[in-house]
C-alpha cells in the first residue's frame, strides 16, 4: 500500500500526487472537497477522516504504511494521526513549523513510538529540514570546537502563504516556544529577540528568534553543542520583540488568550491552498548556519539556496515517504532528518527537493 495522505493544505496534496505512489490515499474530513479533488487528481482513492472521530484516521494505516499530514494548525488537529500512526506502526510525516507541536512530538511520543517501532519524521518541511542540514554540514566542518550554532531562513521575492499557514502563525504567537541554551531547552516566547545575517557581503538582514526542530535534532548529533539558535527572517523583524511581548502580556490576562484564538479563528481562514505557480516561481529561499567556539570565534558557515518553500515542502516531503518506504529510515521515535536518513542521503534528497549549498 502507498502512503496515506491526510491533507489540510489542498496545493500540498496536488504536488505530492505527481511525485508519489498512484497507490496512495488521499484523506480529509469533507467527503465533496476530498472526492472532487480526488477527481482532478486521476480518481485518486478517498477515505473520510476527521479529527474529531480519531478512530477514523486509525483506519486509515497498518505497519509499513506512510501517513503524511499537514492538517494545520498542528496543535489543535495534529495529535490524532501521530496516535494513529503509533498505534499502527506506520512511518509518520507532517509538515508542521509550529514549536509547541514539535516539542510535543520529541517529548511527549518519542518513548511510545519507540517501542511501536515507529519513525516520528515532524517539521519535514522548509520548517525545518534545510537548516538541520546548513547546520550539520557546518558543524561537521567545524568539529567538536563548535559548541554553538546559530540558523538563518530567508525569502525572497514574497511568494505568498496558505490559509493554513496564516492559522498556524496565529497559533505560534499565542503558544510558548524554546531555545536550546546551556546545554537544554529553555522555555521562551515566540519571537521574542532579533540577529542579523550577512547574506551577500555587506548588507545585513534580520531574523526573529522562533522554536524548531533544530532545537532538538542538533545536540542529538552533536553532542558538544550547547546553544542552538534558528531565526526565521521576515519583514519589520526588529518591531517583532515588542509585538510579541505585547501579544503574550495581553493573553496572560484571564480569558484573553481564549479570545483572541476564537476570533482569529474566524477571521484567518485555514485550508486555502498555497500560492500560485507564478507567484511560487519568482520567489526563493536562502538558509544559512554559522558555529562558533565556546569564546565567540566564527568557525564554519554555510549557505543553501534555491526554491520557493512550498515547492520544496512538497518535494521534500515526496521524498522522505518515497525514501522511507524503501526502509531507509534510521531508527524509530521522534528523530530529526540528519538522524533519520543520514547526512549525505539527506543532502541528495535536500539537493533533488530544490535546495543545495552555494
Amino acid at each position: 500500500m502507498g502512503p496515506p495522505v491526510t491533507p489540510v493544505n489542498w496545493w500540498h496534496v496536488r504536488w505530492l500526487h505527481e511525485v508519489l505512489d498512484p497507490c496512495s490515499l488521499l484523506a480529509a474530513r469533507s467527503a465533496d472537497r476530498v472526492q472532487a479533488l480526488a477527481a482532478q487528481l486521476d480518481g485518486l482513492p478517498t477515505q473520510i477522516a476527521d479529527v474529531s472521530k480519531p478512530e477514523t484516521v486509525r483506519a486509515l494505516v497498518e505497519r509499513g504504511d506512510v501517513l503524511i499530514s499537514t492538517v494545520g494548525p498542528f496543535a489543535r488537529f495534529g495529535e490524532p494521526a501521530v496516535q494513529a500512526a503509533i498505534a499502527a506502526g506506520a512511518i509518520y510525516i507532517d509538515s508542521t513549523g509550529e514549536p509547541s507541536f514539535i516539542r510535543r512530538i520529541f517529548e511527549k511520543h518519542h518513548h511510545a513510538a519507540m517501542a511501536a517501532r515507529t519513525p516520528l519524521l515532524t517539521a519535514f518541511g522548509y520548517d525545518w529540514v534545510p537548516g538541520n542540514l546548513a547546520a550539520a554540514l557546518a558543524l561537521k566542518e567545524a568539529g567538536e570546537a563548535a559548541t554553538r550554532v546559530a540558523v538563518g531562513y530567508f525569502s525572497r521575492g514574497g511568494g505568498g502563504i496558505s490559509g493554513g499557514t496564516r492559522a498556524s502563525m496565529v497559533d505560534v504567537m499565542l503558544q510558548p516556544s524554546y531555545v536550546y541554551r546551556g546545554g537544554k531547552l529553555v522555555a521562551e516566547r515566540s519571537t521574542a529577540r532579533t540577529r542579523a545575517f550577512e547574506l551577500i557581503p555587506g548588507k545585513s538582514s534580520f531574523g526573529v528568534a522562533v522554536g524548531a526542530s533544530e532545537q532538538f535534532a542538533l545536540p542529538a548529533i552533536h553532542p558538544s553543542l550547547l546553544d542552538v539558535q534558528v531565526f526565521l527572517g521576515m519583514g519589520g523583524a526588529k518591531r517583532m520583540p515588542w509585538v510579541s511581548g505585547f501579544v503574550n502580556a495581553l493573553a496572560g490576562i484571564p480569558g484573553v488568550r481564549a479570545a483572541l484564538r476564537s476570533i482569529a479563528g474566524h477571521v484567518v481562514e485555514g485550508s486555502t491552498g498555497g500560492p500560485e505557480d507564478s507567484d511560487r516561481a519568482r520567489s526563493s529561499s536562502t538558509i544559512l548556519a554559522e558555529t562558533f567556539s565556546a569564546s565567540g570565534q566564527k568557525l564554519t558557515r554555510v549557505k543553501l539556496e534555491g526554491v520557493n518553500g512550498y515547492t520544496f515542502t512538497a518535494e521534500i516531503i515526496a521524498w522522505g515517504a518515497m525514501t522511507a518506504l524503501g526502509q531507509e529510515v534510521m531508527g524509530a521515535g521522534a528523530l530529526g532528518p540528519v538522524s533519520a536518513f543520514g547526512l549525505a542521503q539527506l543532502e541528495l534528497g535536500v539537493r533533488e527537493a530544490g535546495i543545495r549549498r552555494v
